[in-house]
């Protein structure tokens, strides 16, 4: 664990300068991720297009990410999360990149009736598991893999389905389960500021955005 508390003598330099030139360092060494859940989609299909409202939303999040400094956006490959990224990557002149490991996890091959309350039992059990589906700590690994090869200093856009956002959040604030996975919007943005002593969790989308 680092501390970032100077406690030796300054050498003559100016506070201000110090404190300034930690900032930079610690800056560098953390890697910023804006969590993005896709807009307002036809469907569940990987071939789901988006809404007439959720092709309006994009406009929304694209102006919203106008003033944040992005290096790389990468999205799901679902027609729905890339229609949800283009946009984005349009207005800050990006290559996008598609990733399977950012597709939505799968509870099961099965159509479950009680689907909702297999998944609340999943954000409890992580490693419960339906019929072909994975289970909860699985789809968090393959999402996680995807963030740990993210470079310190990086600030990169995920676009990604609710499911796998939840769990994502829930590897780095245990407190996000099925309430807070409700909770979600389409689209939703949170912000995770990683660092080697832990991670930094923040909603950064309202819907009056």
């Amino acid at each position: 664990m680092f501390s970032w508390d100077y406690t030796g003598e300054k050498s003559g330099e100016d506070d201000s300068v110090w404190h300034s030139s930690q900032r930079k360092w610690v800056e560098e060494m953390e890697k910023t991720i804006y969590i993005v859940r896709h807009c307002s989609a036809e469907g569940q299909s990987p071939h789901a297009d988006l809404t007439a409202e959720g092709i309006l939303q994009t406009e929304k999040l694209a102006a919203f990410f106008e003033g944040i400094e992005v290096d790389r956006i990468i999205t799901s490959p679902f027609v729905r999360a890339r229609m949800t990224a283009e946009p984005i990557a349009v207005s800050k002149g990006i290559h996008m990149e598609g990733d399977s490991r950012l597709t939505e996890r799968i509870l099961s091959s099965q159509s479950l009736e009680d689907w909702q309350v297999k998944l609340k039992m999943s954000f409890s059990d992580l490693q419960l598991k339906y019929k072909d589906g994975e289970s909860s700590s699985e789809a968090m690994a393959r999402i996680c893999a995807v963030v740990d090869g993210l470079g310190d200093g990086s600030r990169t856009v995920l676009v990604t389905h609710g499911n796998l956002m939840a769990l994502l959040l829930k590897h780095f604030d245990d407190r996000f389960g099925f309430k807070e996975w409700q909770e979600l919007t389409n689209p939703d943005v949170y912000r995770v500021r990683v660092k080697d002593d832990g991670a930094l969790v923040d909603k950064n989308w309202s819907a009056e955005v």
